[in-house]
């Protein structure tokens, strides 16, 4: 009986063992952080910014992209996952800083958390979640058409910067802001949606609009260049137009943007350009990375002039 006992103890310590071995193996292997992540800083002024990462695999190793607080996405360095912690790096893009950002983290569950530093050197705490899907599984009834702009007054918008005053007016039934000033929010928020934008751009000009606040077409003075994912129409940095449609500068154009989910179409100027594209995560210049959130239509009024007229949004019930 005692043996009986003994060996019975034995097989289930040698269980025990390979089992706590096969869970402790699985909970390193890097292919625990493949996937998409939601990134927020915490900016050493207490404030937070967003930003977004991607791991996938490249044979044996393992690779990514990443987005900053500002700029598009770009490749990340020498990632590494191991007993649990994740490290990375990547080239200066627009940060002002002499040396690699580089990132680490610890796997918690579905959920990272880690340190990088400022231009400073200065330590900041950073998190980072799962990003959604945001698969639809029925495609969308839509409500009415909703105006956020009539023409005489910003009413419905706010600065991002409220330290900003008077940065934007109604001129002639448009929305025109001072050059290098702040981007303009609305105040309501949405989630899917189809969107009715014009504009008029100045020589050189560089504006775009935010979808939910997190995802930028870009607003550029393209007028006969190649179309590019930077350019006009395009997904800043991810997805580039089939052509480019834009008009010249000083002439009055058209965006039709429908988002659902993740799947976006534009039509610039009554080309298609985009049609059903995933966007895999948030631009550069978003306001945060709560992706599975409603979120405003913003836009970008820091760097050159720009005119808006005509803002109408067709919202999903």
């Amino acid at each position: 009986m005692l043996k009986r006992m003994a060996a019975i103890a034995l097989i289930v310590c040698i269980w025990f063992l390979t089992d706590a071995s096969a869970v402790q193996e699985m909970a390193a292997s890097p292919d625990k952080v493949i996937g998409r992540w939601d990134i927020t800083v915490q900016a050493a002024d207490g404030a937070s910014y967003p930003s977004w990462l991607e791991v996938t695999r490249d044979g044996d190793k393992l690779a990514g992209r990443f987005v900053g607080r500002t700029g598009s996405q770009r490749p990340v360095q020498n990632v590494e996952f191991a007993d649990g912690q994740l490290s990375f790096n990547l080239p200066i893009q627009y940060e002002r800083r002499a040396s690699a950002l580089v990132f680490k983290a610890r796997l918690m569950g579905d959920k990272l958390e880690g340190t990088t530093t400022d231009p400073a050197g200065k330590e900041l705490k950073w998190t980072a979640r799962r990003a959604p899907s945001l698969a639809r599984r029925a495609a969308p009834r839509w409500g009415k058409p909703v105006s956020l702009f009539n023409g005489s007054d910003l009413k419905g918008w706010k600065m991002r910067n409220p330290n900003a005053p008077g940065v934007w007016e109604v001129k002639d039934g448009a929305m025109v802001n001072a050059p290098r000033s702040t981007d303009i929010i609305t105040e309501r928020k949405f989630t899917d949606f189809k969107l009715h934008v014009e504009f008029k751009m100045v020589e050189k000009s560089n504006s775009g609009v935010y979808l939910r606040g997190r995802y930028e077409v870009q607003v550029q003075d393209d007028f006969g260049k190649p179309p590019d994912s930077r350019g006009i129409g395009g997904i800043y940095g991810f997805i580039a137009p089939k052509i480019n449609a834009a008009k010249k500068a000083g002439e009055w154009q058209t965006f039709d943007i429908t988002l659902i989910g993740r799947m976006v179409t534009v039509v610039l100027n009554g080309e298609t350009i985009i049609e059903e594209a995933e966007i895999p995560g948030i631009t550069g210049g978003a306001l945060d990375s709560d992706e599975s959130a409603p979120g405003p239509i913003m836009l970008q009024g820091d760097h050159t002039q720009i005119h808006y007229r005509n803002i109408t949004i067709t919202p999903a019930r």
